[in-house]
């Protein structure tokens, strides 16, 4: 015996919409509310504990990156210590502070001349002789500061009195 499909047409109601709406469909067991509540309640539970750990995850960050500074700065102070064990390192040092070794004859340029002068002071190019024999005023001074017994303030060499 063959079994024959019937269809039966189906009239909805007049006063019905023609789509409802997707969530009338849903069937939602005892099982579903339960799991969502324990779903609900782990959230409460564990959200000081995540949000502690977010924290906790970002001072570690910090702490590492203040870590890789002072890093840094003991490679660039063993980087000055290196430097100390150079004795030219060293030299150069004292130098600038104005060391010098006995014996060396060093000079301090005071004034570098490098400053302009708008004046009207006429440069000139010829040669100018001194009035001084600058050696016969040493000698005198070498002669009169060894022969005298005037005290240092008093004493004025020959050459130079009326020079002004």
């Amino acid at each position: 015996m063959a079994r024959q499909s019937r269809t039966v047409p189906v009239a909805l109601p007049a006063d019905a919409p023609a789509s409802t709406p997707w969530f009338r469909n849903l069937q939602i067991s005892g099982f579903t509310v339960t799991v969502l509540l324990l779903i609900v309640g782990a959230l409460i539970v564990l959200a000081p504990s995540l949000r502690i750990l977010v924290e906790q995850q970002q001072e570690i960050a910090e702490l590492e990156r203040s870590v890789a500074e002072q890093q840094a700065v003991v490679e660039g102070l063993q980087t000055d210590i290196d430097r100390w064990q150079d004795p030219a390192y060293i030299e150069a040092q004292a130098r600038d502070l104005f060391f010098v070794y006995p014996g060396d004859i060093t000079y301090l340029v005071v004034d570098d001349g490098m400053t302009i002068d708008d004046t009207d002071t006429a440069v000139s190019t010829e040669i100018q002789t001194t009035r001084i024999d600058w050696t016969r005023a040493l000698l005198s001074s070498i002669v009169t500061a060894g022969l005298t017994d005037l005290p240092a303030d008093q004493l004025v060499s020959p050459e130079f009195e009326g020079v002004e």
